[in-house]
């Protein structure tokens, strides 16, 4: 009883947080700081890629000075395996089965601003971050929500509903996903995944920041590529598809017809709805969780590391989500006209989504290696997750009970993981998705109302490297 009262107390928050205003906020945000930036993400794309990528070639973007700093590559990797979890994966397949093809145009929208609200939160995150007690940096929203703004209680919201969705979007949602995919394709019992999941977290977790971002920047790199190469594998027997596949995603994105009588049975409010959720919720633009390890970067140029969150949101959405829809798109497995008049009815149960329906693209043309790679890459991207979040968490605490509160919170996180593994977790589920918009107002907040510290130091980064 107690579990569905919470269950529709959370689906009645969850439908007022992410409805058109929080959602209008997100992308509006984004749009004002393109607007502002003169359309920065494409202008000075070249810009931004030589001072990330590019920059790890030389090694520049992989060097870190002080002791307890990181580099501004390994930073980036570990705010990137935080977000590139599970929604790379399962998260695109249930925007096509919700939203149908047209979600996917609205999640690259999302995308597309989200990478200068990403750019806005990183920079303003650099310009307020502090000294630890051990000489570490430390940032994060709650900084300059405290420090900036002036106001602690917004700041202590913050983290706080940091913490509670570090246990549940990064952390026992994901291992639930481990758990499944090991256990449905290659037959490792749940128990078994939660015990190596337990002791390879803490492993990771007991040597701090330092030891997080060294598995983080092995770890990240490597499953890209692993992905990358089992999707375009894919797109190449498919090759064929691929037009038609592009076309539903750019023709369903304008249809405004609803229903079971409108093309498909999408709308064009629905695909809107899912796709800039979804991908809020697959980059996290705009949630401020990326700020809490991109502010403990070696980086002297606030703008500079701002870059850094701008290729991590391109790399997430752009790339990986892009990679999934079109994978599942040309295979064939996924029929618009189906999903779209089930849709809103209990034939929906019926059909695949989530990491299923992307398993059944992947082995339409691999055959059975499909289900295994889907299985392996979800580990991987979901055990990454758990990492990145991990740290989030630490500093949330941290900035709510002091240092002395972290071991507590590793001890915990570490139960949890376990827990996640063999527990039914749809509440969980439920429950990140409203967590992430109570992490996002705050923020948000924030990032409004030190728009033009933002816009200065832009300014003066241009002045500065005569741009």
């Amino acid at each position: 009883m107690l579990i569905e009262m919470l269950t529709r107390a959370n689906d009645a928050a969850r439908a007022l947080l992410w409805g058109p205003p929080l959602l209008a906020l997100l992308v509006g945000t984004g749009l004002y700081f393109t607007l502002r930036t003169h359309v920065f993400q494409l202008r000075h794309c070249g810009l931004w890629l030589r001072k990330t990528l590019l920059s790890c070639f030389g090694g520049a973007g992989r060097r870190a000075g002080g002791a307890h700093a990181v580099s501004p590559f390994a930073a980036m990797c570990t705010a990137l395996a935080a977000s590139a979890g599970t929604g790379n994966i399962a998260g695109v397949a249930t925007a096509l089965a919700i939203g149908g093809p047209g979600a996917i145009f609205w999640m690259w929208i999302s995308a597309f601003f989200g990478m200068m609200t990403a750019f806005a939160e990183n920079t303003l995150g650099m310009l307020y971050r502090e000294r630890g007690p051990d000489g570490a940096p430390r940032g994060g929203p709650m900084y300059y929500l405290k420090k900036g703004l002036h106001s602690p209680a917004l700041a202590g919201a913050f983290a706080l509903f940091c913490v509670l969705a570090s246990f549940g979007v990064g952390n026992m949602s994901q291992c639930n996903s481990i758990a499944g995919g090991l256990a449905g394709v290659f037959g490792v019992p749940p128990r078994a995944t939660a015990l190596a999941t337990a002791v390879l977290l803490a492993l990771a977790l007991l040597g701090g920041l330092r030891r997080i971002t060294r598995v983080t920047e092995a770890l990240v790199p490597c499953m890209a590529l692993f992905y990358l190469g089992g999707a375009l594998a894919v797109l190449w027997c498919c090759r064929a598809n691929l037009p038609q596949a592009c076309g539903q995603i750019v023709s369903a994105a304008f249809d405004w017809r609803a229903g079971a009588g409108g093309a498909a049975g999408y709308g064009m409010m629905q695909a809107i709805r899912v796709g800039v959720s979804r991908g809020v919720f697959s980059n996290e633009a705009g949630l401020g969780s990326s700020v809490m390890v991109h502010t403990a970067a070696d980086a002297a140029e606030p703008c500079e590391q701002g870059m850094w969150a701008v290729f991590e949101v391109f790399a997430d959405t752009i790339v990986m989500c892009t990679l999934t829809a079109l994978v599942i798109l040309a295979s064939g497995v996924y029929q618009p006209l189906l999903y779209g008049l089930a849709a809103g009815t209990p034939l929906a149960d019926r059909l695949l989504t989530g990491a299923q329906l992307t398993a059944a693209a992947f082995s339409a043309a691999l055959g059975p290696a499909g289900g295994w790679f889907v299985a392996v890459s979800l580990a991987l991207f979901a055990f990454s997750t758990l990492l990145g979040w991990s740290y989030y968490g630490q500093r949330a605490v941290e900035y709510l009970f002091g240092s002395s509160a972290v071991p507590v919170y590793k001890t915990l996180f570490i139960a949890a993981a376990a827990a996640g593994c063999v527990m039914q977790l749809d509440l969980a589920w439920a429950l990140s998705d409203t967590f992430n918009a109570l992490m996002a107002l705050p923020n948000l907040a924030g990032v409004i109302a030190l728009r033009g510290e933002v816009l200065a130091a832009w300014r003066r980064y241009r002045r500065a490297n005569h741009i």
